[in-house]
C-alpha cells in the first residue's frame, strides 16, 4: 500500500478541537446533539464546524466591506487569460479589469443567476448577455465570489431598501435547513453522500459533510442552486423519503435519512413535504421576480459589443492539442470503430462531480489514442500545421515552378530539434485502449492530453515543486496552471487512497493522479510557485501605468493655458444660453468639451468647436498650444485609476497568500532536507524583495489617487468619476482641437 500523507488521529482530533473552539455555544451545541442523535458522524461534525467557522468569517469579511476584487481566469484563444472581477456595492457594478483596463461594466440589475460547476469554476448568467464563464484562483476565492453574487441575485429579486442605501452586500437570513442524502453517480456505483442544505431566499446551498474520515485535511464541499434564475422546479419521487431539484441542466436528487428522532415513515414524509413545499414556494416568487428589470433592457446589443467569453472547450494548451491530432491522425484514419474519432464534446470539461445531468447517456469507457506502430529506427516529429495553398491556385502562383527536391536540408539537425520523445517509455509499454481508469472520464480524457507533452515522470513532480524557477530547472507556468486545473478532489483522494495495487499496474493519468495525492499541499505549492513567478512581472507592468497617471494629473493640475481655453469655453457659452433665454452658468462639466463638436452653425461644418478656435486666435492665439502643457494626454488613456488601484489591491493578498503558505510549507522537523532548506531559503529572500518593490508601488499608487482626488476638486467634478472617463474627454477635446485649428487657421 503506498504511503499517503494524511493527518494523524492525534492531529486530526487537535484540529477538532481548535476548530470547535472557533464556534459560538449555540451551534457547538447544534453540531453535538446531531452527533449525539447519530446524524452525522464524528468526521461529519468537524466538516460541519469547519463549514460554522468559514460562514462566521465570511460575515466578517464580506458584510463590512464595500468593493471586493478577486482574480479569476477566463479562456479565450486556447489561452487561459488573467482578469480581476470587481464587485462593488457602492456603483452597484461588476467589473471586469485587465492590466488597470477596464473591459467591460455590468450594472448589477443586469445579473440573473450564479451557477456553481465543478472544481474553481463558475459561470455568471445574465438578462440578455452572453454568459461568463469563469475560473477562481482557489476554491476559498470562489466561495467568496458565490457569496457575494447570490447576495447580488437575492438584492435584484427582493429589492431591499436598506441594502441598495448601505453599499454592503445584505447578510441573507436561512429560511430552513437539515441533514440530506444527495445521490451521486461513479464510474462503478451510486452513493449516497449527506449534506447540510440550507434554503434562504434565491438559493439552495449545499454543504458536503460525508466525505468521511479519509481526507480529514480537506475544505468542506459546497455547492449553490440557485433559484432566481427561474428555470428551477422541485418534486416528489417514488417514495416518502426521497424529492428532486430540477435546474436547466443538473437533476439533484435528494433523501430523507433516517435518524434517531425520525425513524418512522410519517416523519420522513412530513420532512419530504416541508422540503418541497418550501422550495416550491420560492421557486415560484424567483420566477416572477427573474425578469429583466427596467434598468436592463439596454443590454439587447449586438454580441460583438460584448467579450466573448467561450466555454473552454477542453484543458490542453494549443501546442499540446497540435501534438495529439499530429501524434494520432494516422491511427484514427486506419481504426474502424466510431469511438475513435475526437469530436468537440469529448474535449469539453468535467461534469461537476455533485449534480446529475439529465440528459446524459451512460459514457463509454475512456479512449485514449494509441500511437502509430513505427520501427525503432523511424523518428517521429512534431507537426508543422501550415495553410496549405488550394490545389486550384498551385499552377498560377510561384509555387508552380518551385522544386523543394533541389533545397538540400540537413536532416538530422531538424529530427535532432524537433523529434517527439517517447511518453510512455518510463511506464513501460503504452496501457490498452480499454484499461480501466479510476479518474472521472472526462477529467482523465483531458489530462491524459496534457501528459502526452508532460515529459516528467510521475516519481519526480514532488522534486520539481521544490525548485522556484523555470530556468532553474523547475515546471514551467503552463505546467503549473494546469496541474493546477486537474487537482485531485477530495472524492478522488478517497478513491486513490483506497487503492492497494501497485502503481505500475495504473494507467499513466492514474499514475500521476496517485503521486498528486501523495504530496501533501499540493494545491498551495502549484499556487505558491504560479504566484511567485507572476508577482514581480505585474508589479513591472503596473509601475509605467502608475506613473503615467501621475504625470497626467501633475499636469493637468499644472496648466494654466487649459484653464484659460476653459474659461472661453465658459463665455462662450453664457452668451447663446442668454440669447436663448436660459440662466448664465457659473462652470460646466468636463464632459461638455466633447459636445462643442456636435453644436452646428448655419454652415454645416462650421461648429461651437471652430467658434472657440477663432476667439482663441483672435484674442489670445498663444492658447491655441494649450495641448503643449498635457503632453500625456497625447492618447487616449486605456488603464483607469480604479482599475490600476483593484490590480495593487490585488497584489497585496497574492503577497499575503506568499508568507501564509511558506508558513504552511516550511518544514516542521529539525532535520529538513537540503531541497527544502534551499527552498525556504529562496522564498524567503524572495518574500522579502517583494515586500520593498510593493511598498514603493502601494505609495506610488496612494499619490496617484491624491492627486486625482485634487483634480476632481480642482473641476467641480464628482469624486466617484473614474480617471478613464474624465482624461478621455480632456484627451477627444485636445484632438478635436487641433483638427479644428487646422481647418480655422489661414
Amino acid at each position: 500500500m503506498f504511503p499517503v500523507v494524511f493527518m494523524s488521529w492525534a492531529e486530526y482530533h487537535s484540529s477538532l478541537q481548535e476548530t470547535l473552539v472557533k464556534l459560538s455555544q449555540e451551534k457547538l451545541l447544534k453540531i453535538m446533539n446531531m452527533v449525539k442523535n447519530k446524524e452525522v458522524s464524528v468526521e461529519g461534525a468537524l466538516h460541519l464546524a469547519q463549514k460554522e467557522v468559514y460562514a462566521e468569517k465570511d460575515s466578517q469579511d464580506l458584510l463590512t466591506g464595500s468593493q471586493f476584487n478577486f482574480i479569476i481566469y477566463k479562456y479565450k484563444h486556447y489561452r487561459w487569460q488573467k482578469r480581476i472581477l470587481q464587485i462593488d456595492f457602492n456603483t452597484r457594478t461588476i467589473f471586469n479589469i485587465e492590466k488597470g483596463i477596464i473591459k467591460k461594466q455590468f450594472p448589477f440589475s443586469q445579473v440573473k443567476a450564479c451557477e456553481d460547476t465543478e472544481r474553481r469554476r463558475f459561470s455568471i448568467v445574465f438578462h440578455g448577455r452572453q454568459d461568463y464563464e469563469l475560473e477562481a484562483v482557489s476554491l476559498d476565492d470562489k466561495r467568496k465570489i458565490t457569496y457575494l453574487l447570490s447576495r447580488v441575485i437575492q438584492s435584484n429579486s427582493y429589492k431591499r431598501p436598506a441594502e441598495s442605501c448601505s453599499g454592503r452586500p445584505a447578510e441573507c437570513e436561512v429560511i430552513h435547513e437539515g441533514l440530506l442524502d444527495l445521490q451521486q453517480n461513479t464510474l462503478t456505483s451510486t452513493e449516497w453522500v449527506k449534506y447540510l442544505v440550507q434554503l434562504r431566499e434565491g438559493e439552495l446551498t449545499l454543504y458536503c459533510i460525508g466525505l468521511g474520515g479519509k481526507n480529514k485535511t480537506a475544505d468542506p464541499v459546497t455547492n449553490t442552486i440557485n433559484l432566481a434564475g427561474g428555470n428551477v422546479s422541485v418534486s416528489k419521487e417514488n417514495g416518502c423519503s426521497t424529492f428532486s431539484v430540477q435546474t436547466k441542466e443538473h437533476n439533484y436528487l435528494f433523501r430523507i435519512p433516517f435518524t434517531v428522532q425520525n425513524n418512522r415513515t410519517e416523519d420522513v414524509s412530513k420532512l419530504q413535504n416541508e422540503w418541497v413545499s418550501l422550495i416550491e414556494r420560492y421557486c415560484q416568487l424567483c420566477k416572477g421576480a427573474s425578469l429583466p428589470q427596467e434598468g436592463s433592457q439596454g443590454c439587447t446589443s449586438s454580441e460583438a459589443d460584448y467579450e466573448d467569453f467561450t466555454v473552454p472547450l477542453n484543458e490542453q494548451k494549443e501546442e499540446a492539442f497540435h501534438f495529439a491530432v499530429s501524434s494520432a491522425t494516422t491511427c484514427v484514419n486506419k481504426s474502424s470503430g466510431p469511438q475513435t474519432k475526437p469530436a468537440e464534446g469529448e474535449a469539453a470539461p468535467a461534469s461537476p462531480s455533485l449534480p446529475i445531468s439529465k440528459a446524459e447517456v451512460p459514457p463509454a469507457p475512456p479512449v485514449f489514442l494509441q500511437p502509430c506502430s513505427l520501427s525503432p529506427s523511424t523518428k517521429r516529429t512534431k507537426a508543422f500545421h501550415w495553410d496549405v495553398v488550394p490545389c486550384d491556385k498551385i499552377q498560377k502562383s510561384v509555387w508552380g515552378s518551385c522544386d523543394p527536391c533541389k533545397k538540400k536540408i540537413d536532416v538530422s539537425r531538424l529530427c535532432d530539434q524537433f523529434q517527439i520523445q517517447d511518453m510512455a517509455a518510463f511506464s513501460g509499454s503504452e496501457p490498452s485502449v480499454n484499461q480501466h481508469i479510476m479518474l472521472d472520464r472526462k477529467v482523465a480524457h483531458n489530462f491524459n492530453i496534457f501528459l502526452k507533452s508532460f515529459r516528467i515522470k510521475p516519481s519526480e513532480l514532488k522534486e520539481k515543486l521544490y525548485i522556484i524557477h523555470e530556468e532553474s530547472g523547475g515546471l514551467t507556468d503552463e505546467q503549473i496552471t494546469a496541474l493546477r486545473r486537474y487537482m485531485p478532489t477530495p472524492k478522488d483522494a478517497e478513491r486513490y487512497q483506497a487503492f492497494k495495487g501497485s502503481s505500475s499496474e495504473l494507467h499513466v493519468v492514474d499514475q500521476f493522479m496517485l503521486e498528486m495525492c501523495k504530496i501533501p499541499h499540493l494545491g498551495q505549492r502549484l499556487d505558491l510557485l504560479l504566484t511567485v513567478r507572476e508577482l514581480p512581472v505585474s508589479m513591472r507592468d503596473l509601475e509605467p501605468l502608475i506613473n503615467q497617471k501621475i504625470q497626467a494629473s501633475k499636469q493637468l493640475q499644472s496648466s494654466q493655458k487649459f484653464v484659460a481655453v476653459l474659461e472661453y469655453v465658459l463665455a462662450i457659452g453664457n452668451h447663446l444660453n442668454e440669447k436663448a433665454g436660459k440662466e448664465k452658468a457659473k462652470g460646466f462639466r468636463l464632459s461638455s468639451l466633447t459636445k462643442l463638436p456636435l453644436l452646428r452653425g448655419k454652415e454645416r461644418t462650421f461648429t461651437l468647436l471652430h467658434a472657440l478656435v477663432e476667439q482663441i486666435f483672435l484674442h489670445e492665439p498663444d492658447l491655441a498650444k494649450f495641448s503643449q502643457e498635457l503632453t500625456e494626454f497625447e492618447a487616449v488613456p486605456d488603464a483607469s485609476m480604479k482599475g490600476l488601484c483593484a490590480e495593487v489591491d490585488v497584489l497585496k493578498k497574492e503577497l499575503e497568500n506568499i508568507i501564509q503558505w511558506r508558513r504552511l510549507l516550511k518544514p516542521k522537523t529539525i532535520k529538513a532536507t537540503p531541497q527544502e532548506s534551499q527552498f525556504c531559503k529562496e522564498l524567503k529572500d524572495l518574500i522579502q524583495k517583494y515586500e520593498g518593490d510593493l511598498s514603493q508601488l502601494s505609495k506610488r499608487c496612494d499619490e496617484m489617487k491624491k492627486l486625482y482626488s485634487n483634480i476632481l476638486v480642482k473641476f467641480g467634478e464628482p469624486q466617484d468619476l473614474d480617471s478613464q472617463e474624465l482624461f478621455g474627454w480632456v484627451s477627444s477635446f485636445i484632438s478635436e482641437f487641433r483638427k479644428a485649428c487646422a481647418e480655422v487657421a489661414p
